[in-house]
Order: structure tokens, then C-alpha cells, then sequence
């Protein structure tokens, strides 16, 4: 698959290094932008202050999948709910938002875990199916947790990771399983 991730920091750079590593063709960009058409999906992992300037600096074709993986750390846009709906405004096309709840410096430990840990991600229909394929590529098994008009629930989800963290864990996986399967 053809893949171009937009941001080449640790979750870009990290997961491009991941999906070249089960067989993806990636292209990343970084601040100065690029032509990425021909790809069939793209990674934004950027800032969020950055969100419109990086998606305007890289050329998609229309309708591209959009994976969001940003967070909130540098504020939000005012007028959507969440910074995928910002995406989705900003590219006309189907959004999912994955891979932002997750400790890029763990990336390096994937290979070795059984089972493996989730990635949870909402997703437009359309954005599915290759969120859940690069999410199994890249060590995670996906965690579907409904539409795309539920990514502020998710983006929001990182405050509690934050909090276990600081707590004591340091950084860490995190499973969700039906009880049969532990």
C-alpha cells in the first residue's frame, strides 16, 4: 500500500518505520510539504496547531483516507467538536483518528508482545477497513470504538492515560478484550 504520512516525528517517523517494515511503500513529509498523489492513505501527525498549514502544504488526491493521529496539546481549532472533524473540514474526505493514544517510545517493543496490545480508533465507513489493516501492520490489534463523531471521546482519552502515567505506571500498553479472552 502506498502510504504518506504527514509529520516524520515520533508517531510519523515511528510508524512509517513500522509499516515499511511489513512490506508499505511510505513517503513522509515533513514541514516543507510535498506532492503525495498516488497515495491510497495518509498519516497526519502533526502539531495541532498545525493541522490546516501541514494538510495544505501536502498534495492528496481527493478522497484519500485521512488517519488523524494528532492531539490536543497545542489547543484546538474553535468551531468543531474535535480535531478530526477539523480534518475531515480541512480534506473534504473520509477521517479516522487512530494511533494518538499510544506511546510512540514503545514502538521498538511491538514485535515482541502476545497478544498484542490495542490501538483504539473511530473511523468514517470509509476510513475503516485501512485504519484496522495498518494498525494490525504496524504490532496493534485496532479497537473500534464507533463513527468519527466519536473522536473527541477518544482524543480526550488521552488526559486519563496521562494520569496513569504520572501515577506510576511510566508508559505502557493498554488491552480491551471480551472476558473470554483473558
Amino acid at each position: 500500500m502506498k502510504i504518506a504520512t504527514i509529520g516524520r516525528g515520533n508517531i510519523g517517523g515511528g510508524l512509517a518505520g513500522l509499516w515499511r517494515a511489513a512490506g508499505h511503500d511510505v513517503e513522509e513529509f515533513g514541514r516543507g510539504g510535498g506532492d503525495a498523489s498516488g497515495a491510497e492513505v495518509a498519516l497526519l501527525a502533526v502539531p495541532s496547531s498545525a493541522i490546516r498549514d501541514a494538510l495544505a502544504a501536502v498534495k492528496l488526491d481527493e478522497g484519500v483516507p485521512v488517519i488523524d493521529a494528532t492531539n490536543a496539546f497545542y489547543g484546538r481549532e474553535e468551531g468543531f467538536d474535535s480535531l478530526a472533524a477539523q480534518v475531515k473540514d480541512a480534506t473534504g474526505g473520509p477521517v479516522a483518528k487512530a494511533f494518538n493514544a499510544n506511546f510512540a517510545a514503545l514502538f521498538d517493543r511491538l514485535g515482541d508482545r502476545d497478544p498484542r496490545p490495542g490501538n483504539l480508533f473511530v473511523a468514517d465507513d470509509e476510513a475503516r477497513e485501512v485504519t484496522e489493516r495498518l494498525t494490525r501492520d504496524a504490532g496493534y490489534e485496532p479497537v473500534y470504538a464507533g463513527a468519527l463523531d466519536s473522536a473527541r471521546a477518544l482524543e480526550d482519552f488521552l488526559a486519563l492515560m496521562m494520569c496513569v502515567r504520572q501515577g506510576g505506571m511510566g508508559q505502557f500498553f493498554y488491552r480491551f478484550a471480551p472476558p473470554e479472552e483473558f
